[in-house]
């Protein structure tokens, strides 16, 4: 996409396989899908795939039309489908592109059956239900999915997620659920999400999959990304399209939020709610211009926000901005611009609009 407008996202598809291999070091034992959901969580579903073709173990995503994609462009790994099937079409499909699918109740484990034309073996994994209460079997429903399953060619995985591994419950009383409903399995599990992967060793399993931690941002909000060795994946940036001197009381922006307390330069960004920055990010959260940390001031507007420019006198028009990220204006860690909006970088990340241009982050030549 071409545009005039200063505004772009930039991806660094070396910070992807660098986020992948960390992923690994923590969880030497497992294999590792890499969660490619929701275009990549933002970051776009090819670049991701094109970053880690050679190295992943496998991917997961939700689409199955998606999923045969990635097959019919030599995808060779394993793929997951995280939510299953939702149609016979999908069922068939499952069997003739060789995909892993999830299976998490009675329903789906017969629309598979009922479609699958099993001419070759299947991977499914069966998902119980640890305490996230959203998806899974339970000690009641586990036993007949198994006996429907062991009479058909297929390989069997049991997976969870964890609803607290980033948050100080941990996961004992999830794995304690999970080993009570699974009872004398010996077979693989996958359980371990970029949280556990990272905090919580004796919940990695036979696979892990690597989400938030892939794209550079922290899943704690106790520990930076940059405390983990994760490294910065997209860029938010733009820049200054004008300038407005304030007189002490003058205010900024849409009902007037902002209220000037002394004289005051205001920069005015080309970012705003339509591409995605959120709306509800107040005062004070942080942005950089220039290779100068600063801050917004009033409220965001669907196509510009403003930030302080008082003691960066030198910053004008056309002067360069990283919103969030790590670009030629300074670093601002996603994660500190979701918190002080009241979100995780996940939404930040997802919720990049269509209409702002993305271009790769690539070395320069020679460079690694």
């Amino acid at each position: 996409m071409n545009t005039s407008r200063p505004i772009r996202a930039r991806i660094a598809p070396l910070a992807i396989r660098h986020n992948y291999r960390l992923a690994k070091q923590h969880a030497p034992h497992s294999r590792a899908w890499a969660v490619i959901k929701a275009n990549a969580y933002g970051h776009g579903q090819w670049r991701a795939v094109d970053a880690l073709r050679d190295v992943a173990d496998g991917f997961a995503m939700l689409e199955c039309e998606n999923a045969v994609a990635l097959r019919e462009a030599g995808i060779t790994q394993p793929i997951l489908l995280l939510e299953g099937i939702f149609s016979a079409r999908d069922a068939r499909a499952v069997v003739e592109h060789r995909l892993t699918t999830v299976v998490h109740c009675l329903e789906q484990l017969e629309l598979l059956v009922r479609n699958g034309q099993f001419s070759a073996p299947v991977a499914v994994c069966l998902k119980l239900n640890t305490g996230m209460n959203r998806l899974g079997f339970t000690a009641q429903t586990l036993p007949k999915a198994l006996d429907i399953l062991r009479q058909l060619p297929v390989d069997i995985t049991l997976m969870t997620h964890f609803a607290e591994a980033d948050g100080e419950r941990g996961v004992a009383w999830q794995m304690e659920r999970f080993r009570a409903i699974a009872g004398d399995w010996s077979g693989p599990v996958s359980l371990g999400n970029s949280a556990a992967i990272l905090r919580h060793p004796e919940a990695h399993g036979d696979w892990v999959r690597p989400g938030i931690m892939l794209y550079g941002a922290s899943p704690f909000a106790e520990q930076s990304a940059a405390e983990l060795g994760l490294q910065s994946v997209m860029t938010l940036e733009s820049a200054i399209i004008g300038v407005q001197e304030l007189a002490p009381g003058e205010r900024v922006g849409y009902g007037g939020t902002f209220t000037a307390e002394r004289p005051m330069r205001i920069g005015v960004v080309a970012c705003g709610y339509a591409d995605g920055y959120p709306r509800h990010a107040p005062t004070g959260t942080p942005i950089a211009v220039m290779g100068r940390r600063t801050r917004t001031v009033g409220r965001v507007s669907m196509d510009m926000l403003a930030c302080d420019l008082t003691d960066i006198p030198e910053a004008g028009i056309g002067a360069p901005v990283t919103l969030w990220g790590k670009g030629v204006a300074g670093e601002v860690p996603a994660d500190e611009v979701a918190a002080a909006a009241g979100t995780i970088a996940y939404e930040l990340f997802c919720a990049v609009a269509p209409r702002v241009p993305v271009v790769l982050d690539l070395p320069a030549e020679g460079g690694r």
